[in-house]
């Protein structure tokens, strides 16, 4: 198999991370966390055998932990000297994958500059020099890796896209959960909404005093917004508009994305247009959810 191709019925259950200071390692488990690895940012590596044997099975059926990413740098202290022997200890048992983090002086020294963190090889010849005698220290590790990302031009964004595509068990990775929050202007706006679509335009059942009990989930308010050609075409519009933004949200590294329907009460026409927009997204294959804050006042 190319060391730069992961065949994706075949993906590995241990990563190590490793690779130059400021390389984007830490923010790496965050897309591998969302992939469901149990992750480990700077594990001692003397830890390694030890923590390695989680992920053999404990019998026929279970493992104690499925998957795993592990940072392991030069940070740790036997780092240099003991890591090839490390990795062939647990090569015995598991088929541990490499991944080595870089990117260019110029970036890795910007990125210092901006965080003010010190470099862990400096040795009080400037930040320059530090960077250069590491990325010479870690050549042989860099060497021995499975996959290499120079990390120079990803943002955070799409350094995670590239992860979630290597080593997701689907194409697209994760898949994107929506929540559809009816609610009610006049109890307020909820804070936690990313889409806001006001529906106080359309026609309403409180004025109708054989509806005006009634929550937007009874079939008699349901009949009477569908009757409406505003209602029809409102929720068309706003089908159209998330199915082109819910993959640009998901390509961004959204993990979840909470959308409010608001009418003035929450109890009849946001209702039913959240309804309506859940059921629409379920059937084009989206994780979708829906609740309504305030259809019980």
């Amino acid at each position: 198999m190319s060391k730069n191709k992961i065949e994706k019925k075949n993906l590995p259950n241990l990563v190590i991370i490793t690779g130059l200071s400021g390389s984007g390692m830490s923010s790496a488990t965050n897309a591998f966390e969302d992939l469901g690895f149990f992750c480990v940012d700077n594990l001692p590596l003397t830890m390694l055998p030890t923590f390695s044997r989680l992920l053999l099975p404990i019998s026929e059926e279970t493992v104690a932990i499925e998957k795993a990413a592990l940072v392991i740098n030069i940070r740790e202290r036997h780092f240099l000297s003991e890591f090839p022997n490390e990795i062939k200890k647990i090569s015995k048992k598991l088929q541990p994958y490499v991944l080595f983090f870089e990117a260019s002086d110029e970036v890795l020294q910007r990125r210092f500059s901006e965080t003010r963190r010190p470099h862990p090889t400096n040795s009080g010849k400037g930040l320059l020099a530090a960077i250069q005698a590491e990325k010479k220290a870690m050549q042989k590790i860099r060497e021995t890796a499975d996959f290499i990302i120079d990390t120079s031009e990803h943002t955070v964004h799409t350094l995670r896209r590239l992860l979630v595509e290597k080593f997701g068990q689907a194409k697209d990775g994760s898949p994107l959960h929506i929540q559809f929050l009816s609610f009610g202007h006049k109890y307020g706006v909820p804070r936690q909404v990313d889409l806001l679509f006001d529906v106080r335009h359309l026609p309403n059942p409180y004025f109708d005093k054989n509806l005006k009990e009634l929550p937007g989930t009874n079939r008699k308010v349901v009949n009477f917004l569908e009757k409406q050609t505003e209602v029809e075409e409102t929720i068309r519009r706003f089908k159209d508009l998330l199915e082109y933004l819910l993959p640009l949200y998901k390509r961004e590294g959204k993990s979840y994305l909470t959308v409010g329907v608001g009418c003035t009460g929450g109890r009849h026409r946001s209702v039913m247009v959240a309804n309506r927009l859940s059921k629409a997204l379920k059937n084009d294959s989206f994780d979708v959810s829906v609740s309504h804050r305030d259809v019980q006042k």
